[in-house]
């Protein structure tokens, strides 16, 4: 069965609607499936984790954090592939982050092109 509901697709949890915008439209460009979340709750509540073949997630968003999403896809075992951006590159967050399974942080301004091939990177996982 083909539907659009069992496309693979990356998905974007980043507060900052521009943000979004700018990293759904990249992604497509190169020819990925992307869409969007405004916060690791609405993430949740969509019920797609099983779909996302892998995450962009802001460390730092209102209500749950990137890495709070992280621990909670863990817990309920899902293995899919994170790669966290944040405008605050914290040492100690990064290697959290990195600790518990994270393919790649990523601090924000970022070469597209970088972001591009540890997306392909983490698809090849």
């Amino acid at each position: 069965m083909t539907s659009d509901q069992s496309i693979k697709f990356v998905a974007i949890v980043d507060d900052d609607e521009s943000v979004q915008s700018a990293l759904q439209d990249l992604m497509e460009a190169d020819g990925l499936s992307a869409r969007c979340f405004g916060s690791a709750e609405e993430f949740l509540e969509s019920g797609l984790q099983h779909r996302a073949a892998c995450l962009i997630v802001d460390i730092r968003m209102p209500g749950m954090s990137g890495l709070e999403l992280q621990a909670r896809l863990k817990a309920d075992r899902f293995n899919t592939p994170i790669i966290f951006i944040t405008a605050h590159g914290d040492a100690r967050v990064r290697m959290q982050a990195m600790r518990e399974g994270a393919a790649e942080f990523l601090v924000k301004p970022f070469d597209d092109q970088v972001l591009l091939n540890r997306v392909r990177a983490a698809l090849d996982m």
